[in-house]
């Protein structure tokens, strides 16, 4: 197939094009900026565009690409990770639904736009696509009504929708100030403790290239559409999580525990339930 990907140099973008590439597809490979892009092993087997996809398009996106459009799968999403920033309703939201939007005139009939967990809000337990969403935080918030404004658009004008919402991802390229890519920086400058929470959050973890892989396998069942989990279905704790990183390096670094408080916009215990992504993906 012929596949955009916008936000390929970031954290999730960088490995959902490569496990296209190694899944025999086309990829056009949409970012900001192209020096970033050719530090990426598989810059010379896409077809680049560099372009802020927030910025008016002149010229059009799709007249760049080079081929017809089988899907689009849009990552691109600016100011991660500060979640609580208004930005993401003020600015991003409105440039977010006005390029899609453009897409979807210029012919683009499948769309596959990450989502996030945080949309489920506060709720506790195993979390189901059929779950009323109650963002808590506005890029939460931002990202349902990006949705819901999809939602509309598709009844003027027909397209499919995969809304896939990512719960936690870690993995190489992961932000450097992620809880993992912190840890590893402790652990390498030989610190003997490493500060954190009460480490006591049940969190459904799964590693980037599982999740690049479920979204390439993802864009290959047209059929599966609405919201899709993409999340392992296995609940840790955070400490947990922490204490098998260390243990892989082959470190003992101590845990001072607590010294975090806990966030309060995520609940002490979810994760996701992956039924509905796997059941449609094994019947093949």
């Amino acid at each position: 197939m012929n596949l955009m990907v916008t936000g390929a140099t970031g954290f999730v973008g960088q490995h959902v094009v490569a496990s296209l590439l190694g899944r025999g597809h086309h990829v056009v490979a949409v970012a900001r900026d192209e020096a970033r892009a050719r530090k990426q092993n598989w810059f010379e087997r896409v077809h680049f565009v560099a372009c802020d996809v927030h910025a008016p398009l002149s010229p059009s996106l799709l007249d760049q690409t080079g081929c017809s459009l089988d899907a689009t799968i849009h990552l691109a999403w600016p100011g991660l990770p500060n979640y609580g920033a208004l930005q993401h309703i003020e600015e991003t939201l409105p440039a977010q639904y006005r390029f899609l939007k453009s897409l979807v005139e210029g012919g683009v009939r499948r769309l596959l736009v990450t989502g996030t967990c945080f949309e489920y809000g506060m709720q506790n337990g195993s979390l189901s696509e059929e779950m009323p969403s109650s963002p808590a935080n506005p890029y939460a918030l931002a990202k349902d009504v990006l949705r819901k404004c999809l939602q509309q658009l598709q009844h003027d004008r027909p397209f499919t929708l995969q809304w896939a919402r990512l719960f936690y991802t870690y993995g190489p390229g992961q932000n450097p100030n992620s809880l993992l890519a912190q840890l590893d920086r402790a652990i390498d400058a030989g610190e003997a403790t490493f500060d954190m929470s009460g480490g006591e959050q049940l969190r459904d973890y799964l590693p980037i290239e599982d999740v690049a892989a479920r979204l390439a396998a993802l864009v290959e069942h047209p059929h599966l559409d609405g919201i899709i989990n993409i999340c392992s279905g296995k609940p840790v704790s955070v400490r947990r999580l922490v204490e098998r990183h260390a243990a892989a390096r082959n470190v003992n670094i101590r845990l001072n525990l607590d010294h975090y408080p806990y966030s309060p916009y995520e609940p002490m215990a979810f994760w996701g339930n992956p039924g509905k992504f796997v059941s449609a993906t094994t019947e093949d």
